[in-house]
């Protein structure tokens, strides 16, 4: 597996930190799921009128629209 060296400011670190903490995981781990969300996310909203949207699971009404540049 090919290995990266990625700098992070102080914020992103902190932010890995409490995310690889809460889920169990490495940051590395975290990073990854990050990249492959992403992928997902972008491969499904090609087309220009599709987006992402978070909704409430108890009533499926849309919480907010999320573009991806």
């Amino acid at each position: 597996m090919p290995k990266l060296t990625i700098e992070f400011d102080e914020t992103v670190n902190k932010l890995l930190n409490e995310l690889s903490e809460k889920k169990g995981t490495s940051k590395a781990e975290i990073i990854r799921r990050a990249l492959a969300t992403y992928k997902y996310l972008t491969d499904e909203t090609k087309e220009e009128d599709k987006r992402v949207s978070v909704t409430s699971a108890k009533s499926a009404k849309i919480i907010k629209d999320v573009l991806l540049p």
